[in-house]
């Protein structure tokens, strides 16, 4: 290091005389010392190395400042954030899966933000139990004799094998040795939960025999598997819950469905494949359903199992039951979202049912009108029909007509881009040289953001 460089990093203030630079005590007062600290150590070393390796003078004290306020933003960024989901997928896992209706989150908000009756029963003044709050509303929508809320899908799984079946053979067909996003995987669950796997039948064909021939004394219970995320067709055949469930009372073992989805309504109606719903599988003599609230419920992240009350009654003892229990927010969230399905309302209250209800109609009106608005700035935007998925590894193939608004760019990959880092971010799909958005997965209350973020990126 030369004599005009040292001098040149001589002229850099000290972290104490930055800390009295103009505009500083109003980070400290709103960041706290310690970070304004040490956010001003790490702007000065990365300009002593710029100094020493280029030719430039030393920033004169607002500047470090500015990067200062930079850094201290960058560090405090949140990564989880709302966006605008252009894609078509209703319930898109990468983000967030379902939304929620806002009255739901208002309760939660009201619920959370002070004292709640979460486990202190009103009418005694005694303890509770925080399980009521949901599981009356379950049992009143499924025909359950009982309800347990935990925080996933997966704990729920987990749970009711580790109190039900540890140390004992449940019996599965391969055709549903699934995995599931995340690496989540039905043979390691069962594994976890101290369960022993017993496959039968083929990948394609398992018959009811084969359950049969697999019962023995070390025999827990038969597992059935949603295949949420694919589809077996063509030379396949697997036994009905029925048949299942009528093998099952026979050598008094529980029969056990991981329905996934929390399907409570028929979605034929809307064009979708049929889906067995929660009722109809405890109908069909399924002893327990283990589903998701934040996929086809349309509700909070939450595993819920529906089902006999004296299993349930096991589960609930069980140490990992505490362990995977659900919180005060998700219990207020779900069981409000659980309302709108017993008022009726759910096509009017639950966006992800808005979204599948939503007439084409409607859909191409709002595409039309947004085209409309994208050329007047000069922008090339045209309408297309396309397919919005359910997707969240519900109704795999299941398709619903839409329209999609169309942007024509040079460099669809860069636009996308952009409209992925803007506030709030924007996601679409990219097709050839085109980036679609769908009106169907946009929230009416983000229209007006959407426009003006694609004016702001595309118009460039």
């Amino acid at each position: 290091m030369d004599v005009s460089e040292r001098n040149t990093l001589r002229e850099l203030p000290s972290i104490d005389a930055l800390l009295h630079a103009d505009g500083v005590s109003e980070l400290v007062e709103f960041y706290g010392r310690d970070l304004v600290v040490e956010g001003s150590r790490a702007v000065l070393d990365e300009w002593r190395s710029r100094l020493v390796s280029s030719q430039l003078n030393a920033p004169i004290t607002a500047e470090i400042v500015d990067e200062l306020l930079q850094w201290l933003t960058a560090v405090l960024s949140p990564t989880l954030k709302p966006v605008i989901n252009g894609t078509g997928v209703i319930i898109h896992t990468n983000l967030g899966r379902s939304p929620i209706d806002p009255r739901a989150m208002e309760w939660a908000k009201e619920i959370s933000s002070g004292y709640s009756s979460l486990e202190y029963d009103l009418d005694s003044g005694t303890r509770g139990k925080r399980s009521i709050h949901a599981e009356r509303l379950l049992e009143r929508l499924t025909g359950a004799q009982n309800a347990l809320v935990v925080n996933n899908n997966a704990a729920a799984v987990l749970l009711m094998l580790s109190a039900l079946c540890r140390d004992k053979e449940v019996i599965i067909s391969r055709s549903q040795l699934i995995e599931i996003g995340g690496g989540f995987r039905i043979p390691d669950v069962l594994k976890q939960s101290g369960a022993v796997l017993r496959e039968v039948g083929t990948t394609n064909k398992t018959h009811l025999r084969d359950y049969e021939d697999a019962i023995n004394e070390s025999t827990g219970a038969i597992l059935v598997a949603h295949q949420s995320n694919f589809k077996i067709v063509g030379f396949s055949s697997t036994p009905s819950l029925e048949d299942l469930s009528s093998i099952a009372a026979a050598s008094n073992l529980p029969l056990l469905y991981d329905q996934g989805s929390g399907a409570l309504r028929d979605l034929s109606s809307f064009g979708l494949d049929r889906e067995l719903t929660v009722r109809e599988a405890l109908l069909s003599g399924v002893d327990l359903v283990a589903f998701s609230g934040d996929k086809l419920l349309g509700g909070p992240q939450a595993g819920i199992l529906c089902g006999s009350e004296s299993l349930l009654a096991a589960i609930r003892r069980h140490p990992l039951a505490r362990a995977v229990r659900a919180d005060k927010m998700s219990l207020a969230v779900l069981s409000r979202t659980l309302m709108s399905y017993i008022t009726g309302r759910e096509n009017l209250e639950i966006p992800i049912w808005r979204m599948i209800s939503r007439s084409l109609d409607s859909i191409e009106r709002s595409a039309n009108a947004w085209a409309a608005q994208l050329k007047e700035r000069g922008i090339t935007a045209a309408v297309q029909s396309g397919h919005s998925t359910v997707g969240g590894g519900s109704l795999p193939g299941s398709l619903l007509p839409t329209m999609l608004l169309s942007i024509a760019v040079e460099n669809p990959d860069i636009l996308a881009h952009s409209l992925r880092i803007s506030d709030p971010p924007v996601i679409g799909r990219i097709s050839g040289d085109l980036l679609l958005f769908d009106p169907r997965t946009i929230l009416p209350e983000q229209e007006q953001i959407f426009l003006q973020t694609i004016v702001k990126y595309a118009a460039i």
